[in-house]
């Protein structure tokens, strides 16, 4: 199992990305759900995926923001050169434990980072929980700016959006992803490093609700990489979480 700790990287990187590359197939896409999609780097030189669910409000992992730097948010004007947005705040759910993470077992991999002004051409995601119980097959779309080749950091930096199934025995601390073809036995859809705190929808009635974030990957058969399965930290038991930090921040969801 792989956490997709973000890649090192430069906003030059993030620029760069080919526009025709497709991470395991995924479709690049900044309209639908890709519109809700903001890129998060770090005074460290990493980066991270985020979901907009508020005009100021940005939801990712809590593995993405850990305490001792300094985060921004990518915002592209109409000419497509990055321009950096601060972060005023950054919220980590109590309940997240790095040891459990890194141990690869289920923690709340889930954080909040509250912006100075509202970012342009974004629209905000509806934030939810996955319905219960979930089974196996259920559908859900994930969304990411991670890296379309493993380790090359000028892959990144593009929406694009993947199609996969839940697997094994989903429940309300992790839900585990697979590529419907190639089922994490082949290589296939799935998320790469950079797509960490990327969110994870559901279809419900109205459209598509955020209902978990991305936590981590495998490559095919449970090795290191990534295109085999994705882990998802579902919003579950941390949904009252966010709406209480949000209002606490005076923003509404």
């Amino acid at each position: 199992m792989k956490i997709l700790l973000p890649v090192l990287t430069g906003l030059a990187l993030l620029a760069a990305a080919p526009a025709h590359a497709i991470v395991g197939g995924g479709v690049p896409s900044a309209e639908g759900v890709g519109r809700s999609v903001v890129t998060i780097v770090g005074s460290r030189g990493n980066f991270c995926t985020g979901a907009l669910i508020a005009p100021k409000l940005v939801l990712t992992a809590a593995h993405c923001v850990p305490p001792g730097a300094a985060y921004k948010i990518v915002e592209y004007g109409a000419d497509r050169q990055p321009r950096l947005q601060d972060v005023r705040n950054v919220a980590i759910h109590p309940g997240f434990s790095t040891q459990a993470m890194t141990a690869h077992r289920a923690t709340a991999d889930v954080a909040l980072l509250r912006l100075d002004i509202p970012l342009k051409g974004k629209t905000a995601s509806v934030v939810g929980a996955p319905q219960i119980p979930i089974l196996v097959g259920s559908r859900f779309t994930i969304a990411g700016i991670g890296v379309t080749v493993r380790g090359d950091g000028k892959s990144g930096g593009t929406n694009r959006v993947a199609g996969l199934i839940a697997t094994g025995k989903p429940g309300t601390l992790q839900i585990r992803l697979v590529d419907p073809v190639g089922q994490g036995k082949r290589d296939g859809l799935g998320a790469c490093t950079g797509d960490s705190g990327g969110p994870a929808f559901e279809d419900k009635q109205g459209g598509p609700v955020i209902v978990g974030v991305v936590s981590w990957s495998t490559g095919p058969n449970g090795t290191a990489g990534c295109g085999g399965m994705t882990g998802v930290t579902p919003l579950t038991l941390y949904r009252d979480w966010i709406l209480q930090t949000a209002r606490q921040w005076g923003a509404a969801l």
